[in-house]
């Protein structure tokens, strides 16, 4: 559901890249690739390597193994009306590749994620609600909302499609989930309460703990690579104004997601730490391989809304750094296992279309 935010900025066209530099790697990964995927100043980034060609793909996490990558897409060449999960094989996909779809095909998906083994996603689908892909949100009043779909379950799915359990089956919101490196506990959003929570539970759904109890949308959470933490995006009304509009909006099954900061707390909520405040929207933050930084994504120095880049900070809120320097959006990061490389999504190189793709590259330090 985070890849919504894609409309905000998906006007522009994509100035593909500068460097030109030569490198060879044995890795499988990488093997003497032209940098001319990425900018110049993204001195975090070697060997930038494009994975998918055309729709909205977004949202792509590894297996544990390192080798594959389960993400969403709405790409219609690939027979699909809106999301749906698929995976590829980092090291051996090419332009021509058709990914694997592993969704049901029905309905809309979001936020997939391999459990540990790697023979098993779990994913949020509203397949069950209605067939068709749900409505989008009327934004004609010039205001931008994310649709909160009651209809959202988690699933547990096989590599070739096949739903072998169904993880939750409350009324209302149930999706984001995502697995600790531990491979003990999901974490996932949820409404049940009455707003927009965290929760974690089991991988077979058992034993489910609500994690967060302020006012406003509590989402997008990772846990940390030693699985000890948790970071995720906030949003927290404050004045009288913005609580009713908060509430309003939720009551329509609508959240406005233009403002939100992260926050860091222990694995089970305790000790929650707000360490942005940099206005506009914050999001998408994933924990560095040593557990000692946050990348996100992030158009808090935008006055339009975009574009969003990738940034880092300190787990204290100290030392923001720029890490992205795209014209338009570069969001959803997330590390391999052995912390080598970065898959994300970008506007880069999409020929002045609105395509969003993903990328993979060697991480420097």
């Amino acid at each position: 559901m985070m890849k919504n935010i894609f409309i905000l900025f998906l006007s522009l066209a994509i100035i593909s890249c500068q460097q030109t530099t030569n490198s060879k790697e044995e890795s499988g990964i990488s093997n003497e690739i032209k940098d001319t995927l990425k900018y110049e100043q993204e001195v975090h980034l070697k060997n930038v390597r494009q994975l998918t060609w055309g729709g909205n793909n977004a949202e792509a996490y590894w297996s544990f193994d390192g080798n594959s990558l389960v993400f969403q897409s709405d790409f219609t060449e690939w027979g699909v009306e809106c999301d749906q999960i698929f995976t590829l094989n980092v090291k051996e996909n090419n332009e021509e590749d058709e990914p694997s779809m592993v969704s049901t095909g029905l309905g809309r998906t979001t936020c997939a994620y391999f459990l540990p083994g790697d023979s098993l996603i779990v994913y949020g689908s509203t397949h069950l609600a209605d067939s068709l892909c749900p409505a989008t949100p009327d934004r004609s009043s010039g205001k931008y909302v994310w649709p909160i779909y009651a209809g959202y379950d988690i699933f547990v799915t096989d590599l070739n499609g096949n739903i072998v359990n169904q993880l939750t089956d409350e009324e209302g919101y149930d999706a984001e989930a995502t697995v600790s490196p531990k491979g003990d506990r999901i974490i996932f959003t949820s409404t049940r309460s009455g707003d927009l929570e965290l929760y974690t539970m089991k991988l077979d759904g058992s034993e489910v703990v609500q994690i967060t109890d302020e006012l406003g949308y509590d989402g997008g959470a990772f846990f940390s690579p030693d699985g000890n933490k948790i970071v995720w995006r906030a949003s927290r009304p404050q004045t009288e104004e913005e609580i009713d509009e908060y509430k309003e909006l939720l009551d329509q099954g609508l959240v406005q997601p233009t403002k939100m900061e992260l926050y860091i707390a222990n694995a089970d909520g305790s000790d929650a730490k707000k360490i942005t405040s940099l206005g506009n929207a914050n999001w998408a933050p994933f924990f560095t391989p040593d557990g000692q930084k946050i990348l996100f994504s992030s158009n808090h120095k935008s006055k339009r809304g975009f574009p969003f880049n990738l940034f880092m900070v300190n787990v204290d809120g100290s030392g923001l750094e720029q890490v992205t320097f795209d014209d338009t959006f570069d969001s959803f990061p997330m590390f391999s296992p052995d912390g080598k490389y970065l898959v994300w999504a970008s506007n880069r190189n999409n020929g002045g279309t609105r395509d969003t793709n993903l990328f993979v590259a060697e991480w420097v330090d």
